[in-house]
Protein backbone atom coordinates (compact mmCIF):
# COMPACT_ATOMS: atom_id res chain seq x y z
CA UNK A 1 0.00 0.00 0.00
CA UNK A 2 2.79 2.56 0.55
CA UNK A 3 3.81 2.73 -2.94
CA UNK A 4 0.14 2.65 -4.19
CA UNK A 5 -1.48 6.09 -5.55
CA UNK A 6 -4.74 6.94 -4.04
CA UNK A 7 -7.97 6.88 -6.51
CA UNK A 8 -8.50 10.75 -5.30
CA UNK A 9 -8.65 13.39 -2.84
CA UNK A 10 -11.97 12.38 -0.62
CA UNK A 11 -10.21 8.79 -0.71
CA UNK A 12 -7.35 10.19 0.97
CA UNK A 13 -9.47 11.84 3.12
CA UNK A 14 -11.31 9.00 4.33
CA UNK A 15 -7.77 6.87 4.64
CA UNK A 16 -6.37 9.84 6.67
CA UNK A 17 -9.45 10.18 9.17
CA UNK A 18 -8.95 6.96 10.26
CA UNK A 19 -5.38 7.47 11.35
CA UNK A 20 -6.67 10.68 13.35
CA UNK A 21 -9.74 8.86 15.01
CA UNK A 22 -8.77 9.59 18.26
CA UNK A 23 -9.25 12.97 17.80
CA UNK A 24 -12.82 12.14 16.88
CA UNK A 25 -15.88 14.41 18.55
CA UNK A 26 -13.49 16.52 20.68
CA UNK A 27 -15.06 19.99 21.90
CA UNK A 28 -12.20 21.91 20.95
CA UNK A 29 -11.55 20.36 17.74
CA UNK A 30 -10.91 22.53 14.11
CA UNK A 31 -9.99 20.84 10.43
CA UNK A 32 -8.26 23.62 8.82
CA UNK A 33 -7.76 23.28 4.68
CA UNK A 34 -5.04 24.52 2.40
CA UNK A 35 -6.53 25.57 -0.50
CA UNK A 36 -7.27 24.63 -2.95
CA UNK A 37 -6.03 20.49 -2.82
CA UNK A 38 -6.04 20.06 0.82
CA UNK A 39 -10.04 20.96 1.05
CA UNK A 40 -11.56 17.77 -0.49
CA UNK A 41 -9.13 16.19 2.08
CA UNK A 42 -10.39 18.04 5.01
CA UNK A 43 -13.78 18.28 4.16
CA UNK A 44 -13.81 13.97 4.87
CA UNK A 45 -11.63 14.08 7.78
CA UNK A 46 -14.15 17.11 9.37
CA UNK A 47 -16.99 14.70 8.28
CA UNK A 48 -15.24 11.18 10.15
CA UNK A 49 -14.28 13.53 12.88
CA UNK A 50 -17.65 15.32 13.43
CA UNK A 51 -15.82 18.71 13.37
CA UNK A 52 -16.25 21.81 11.91
CA UNK A 53 -14.33 23.02 8.61
CA UNK A 54 -12.34 26.07 7.60
CA UNK A 55 -9.52 27.40 5.48
CA UNK A 56 -6.53 29.15 5.80
CA UNK A 57 -4.65 30.76 3.00
CA UNK A 58 -0.93 29.97 2.12
CA UNK A 59 0.75 31.08 -1.06
CA UNK A 60 3.73 29.57 -2.56
CA UNK A 61 6.57 32.49 -3.60
CA UNK A 62 7.40 30.91 -6.49
CA UNK A 63 10.96 31.63 -8.13
CA UNK A 64 10.92 34.35 -10.72
CA UNK A 65 11.40 32.44 -13.89
CA UNK A 66 10.81 28.92 -12.31
CA UNK A 67 7.95 29.57 -10.78
CA UNK A 68 6.96 25.84 -9.90
CA UNK A 69 9.74 25.72 -7.86
CA UNK A 70 9.17 27.32 -4.16
CA UNK A 71 11.71 29.93 -2.94
CA UNK A 72 9.30 30.23 0.30
CA UNK A 73 5.48 30.82 1.31
CA UNK A 74 3.34 33.81 2.86
CA UNK A 75 0.20 32.85 5.18
CA UNK A 76 -2.46 34.99 6.84
CA UNK A 77 -1.27 36.83 9.66
CA UNK A 78 1.39 38.01 7.68
CA UNK A 79 3.71 35.22 8.12
CA UNK A 80 6.64 34.72 5.41
CA UNK A 81 9.01 31.66 5.30
CA UNK A 82 12.23 31.35 2.96
CA UNK A 83 13.12 27.89 1.65
CA UNK A 84 16.88 28.64 2.24
CA UNK A 85 17.98 25.76 0.16
CA UNK A 86 16.53 27.04 -2.74
CA UNK A 87 17.55 30.29 -2.39
CA UNK A 88 21.33 29.25 -2.06
CA UNK A 89 20.75 26.99 -5.37
CA UNK A 90 19.02 29.78 -7.22
CA UNK A 91 20.12 33.24 -5.67
CA UNK A 92 16.98 35.75 -5.55
CA UNK A 93 17.98 39.27 -5.28
CA UNK A 94 15.81 40.89 -2.29
CA UNK A 95 13.64 43.07 -4.34
CA UNK A 96 12.48 40.42 -6.32
CA UNK A 97 11.54 38.31 -3.00
CA UNK A 98 9.35 41.17 -2.18
CA UNK A 99 8.05 41.78 -5.66
CA UNK A 100 6.55 38.24 -5.55
CA UNK A 101 5.50 38.24 -1.61
CA UNK A 102 3.41 41.06 -2.30
CA UNK A 103 1.57 39.83 -5.89
CA UNK A 104 0.83 36.83 -3.62
CA UNK A 105 -0.42 38.49 -0.87
CA UNK A 106 -3.32 40.21 -2.81
CA UNK A 107 -4.30 36.69 -4.35
CA UNK A 108 -4.06 35.62 -0.99
CA UNK A 109 -6.84 38.38 0.63
CA UNK A 110 -8.68 38.07 -2.53
CA UNK A 111 -9.35 34.45 -1.92
CA UNK A 112 -9.73 34.72 1.96
CA UNK A 113 -12.82 36.68 0.79
CA UNK A 114 -14.16 34.87 -2.59
CA UNK A 115 -13.32 31.40 -0.13
CA UNK A 116 -15.30 32.49 3.01
CA UNK A 117 -17.31 36.20 2.18
CA UNK A 118 -18.20 38.32 5.08
CA UNK A 119 -17.69 35.12 7.77
CA UNK A 120 -15.58 35.21 10.58
CA UNK A 121 -13.19 32.91 10.27
CA UNK A 122 -13.68 30.26 13.23
CA UNK A 123 -12.15 31.13 16.27
CA UNK A 124 -8.48 29.62 16.75
CA UNK A 125 -7.52 30.41 20.40
CA UNK A 126 -7.03 27.24 22.79
CA UNK A 127 -7.94 24.55 19.85
CA UNK A 128 -6.68 21.55 18.96
CA UNK A 129 -5.96 22.34 14.84
CA UNK A 130 -5.86 19.62 12.56
CA UNK A 131 -3.67 21.32 9.33
CA UNK A 132 -4.61 19.19 6.32
CA UNK A 133 -3.15 19.50 2.86
CA UNK A 134 -3.21 16.68 -0.22
CA UNK A 135 0.23 16.38 0.35
CA UNK A 136 3.78 17.40 1.21
CA UNK A 137 6.97 17.67 -1.18
CA UNK A 138 9.37 20.86 0.29
CA UNK A 139 6.64 21.45 2.93
CA UNK A 140 7.06 25.46 2.43
CA UNK A 141 3.82 26.18 2.34
CA UNK A 142 2.62 23.89 5.34
CA UNK A 143 5.22 25.35 7.53
CA UNK A 144 4.36 29.04 6.70
CA UNK A 145 0.97 27.67 7.92
CA UNK A 146 2.09 25.89 10.99
CA UNK A 147 4.33 29.43 11.89
CA UNK A 148 1.49 31.63 11.34
CA UNK A 149 -0.74 29.26 13.34
CA UNK A 150 1.74 28.93 16.16
CA UNK A 151 1.01 32.41 17.17
CA UNK A 152 -2.45 32.36 17.63
CA UNK A 153 -2.09 29.99 20.50
CA UNK A 154 -3.79 26.69 19.72
CA UNK A 155 -4.13 24.66 22.35
CA UNK A 156 -2.47 21.78 20.06
CA UNK A 157 -1.32 21.84 16.30
CA UNK A 158 -1.37 18.73 14.28
CA UNK A 159 -0.42 18.29 10.51
CA UNK A 160 -2.15 15.64 8.68
CA UNK A 161 -1.45 14.62 5.21
CA UNK A 162 -2.10 11.30 3.09
CA UNK A 163 1.02 11.04 1.38
CA UNK A 164 4.80 13.05 2.00
CA UNK A 165 7.89 12.96 1.44
CA UNK A 166 9.78 10.90 4.38
CA UNK A 167 12.59 13.61 4.93
CA UNK A 168 9.76 16.47 4.75
CA UNK A 169 7.99 14.99 7.43
CA UNK A 170 10.53 14.10 9.95
CA UNK A 171 11.57 17.81 9.60
CA UNK A 172 7.87 19.40 10.39
CA UNK A 173 8.09 17.12 13.95
CA UNK A 174 9.88 19.70 15.83
CA UNK A 175 7.69 22.43 14.52
CA UNK A 176 4.31 21.14 15.68
CA UNK A 177 2.49 18.74 18.09
CA UNK A 178 2.19 16.04 16.00
CA UNK A 179 2.27 14.80 12.17
CA UNK A 180 0.52 12.04 10.68
CA UNK A 181 1.62 11.12 7.13
CA UNK A 182 -0.02 8.39 5.64
CA UNK A 183 2.30 7.38 3.20
CA UNK A 184 5.65 8.15 2.54
CA UNK A 185 7.19 6.16 0.01
CA UNK A 186 10.30 6.27 -2.14
CA UNK A 187 10.96 7.74 -4.26
CA UNK A 188 8.89 10.56 -3.49
CA UNK A 189 9.39 12.47 -6.83
CA UNK A 190 5.81 14.79 -6.33
CA UNK A 191 2.57 14.74 -4.98
CA UNK A 192 0.65 14.22 -7.84
CA UNK A 193 2.15 10.99 -8.66
CA UNK A 194 0.47 9.58 -5.39
CA UNK A 195 -3.11 10.06 -7.03
CA UNK A 196 -4.62 8.64 -9.74
CA UNK A 197 -7.27 11.41 -9.98
CA UNK A 198 -5.16 14.75 -9.30
CA UNK A 199 -7.39 17.00 -10.95
CA UNK A 200 -7.21 20.73 -10.35
CA UNK A 201 -9.05 21.51 -7.28
CA UNK A 202 -11.56 25.18 -8.28
CA UNK A 203 -12.78 27.87 -6.68
CA UNK A 204 -16.04 26.53 -6.90
CA UNK A 205 -15.57 22.68 -5.20
CA UNK A 206 -13.60 25.16 -2.06
CA UNK A 207 -17.08 27.09 -1.83
CA UNK A 208 -19.52 24.22 -2.33
CA UNK A 209 -17.32 21.45 0.41
CA UNK A 210 -17.04 24.25 3.06
CA UNK A 211 -20.73 25.50 2.48
CA UNK A 212 -21.72 21.53 2.75
CA UNK A 213 -19.63 21.32 5.86
CA UNK A 214 -21.47 24.32 7.32
CA UNK A 215 -24.84 22.61 6.92
CA UNK A 216 -23.50 19.57 8.08
CA UNK A 217 -22.58 21.59 11.82
CA UNK A 218 -26.02 23.53 11.86
CA UNK A 219 -27.89 19.85 11.57
CA UNK A 220 -25.32 17.91 14.26
CA UNK A 221 -26.31 21.33 16.35
CA UNK A 222 -30.16 21.47 15.83
CA UNK A 223 -30.21 17.39 16.06
CA UNK A 224 -28.21 18.04 19.71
Amino acid sequence: MENQPYADRREAGRLLAERLSSYAERDDLLILALPRGGVPVAYEVACALEAPLDIFLVRKLGVPGHEELAMGAIASGGVRVLNQNVLDMLPVPPAAIEEVAEREQVELKRREHDYRGDREPEPLVGRTVILVDDGLATGSTMRAAAAALQQEKTKRLVIAVPVAARETCDALRSEVDEVICVRTPRPFQAVGLWYTDFHQTDDEEVRTLLRQARQRKVVRVTGN
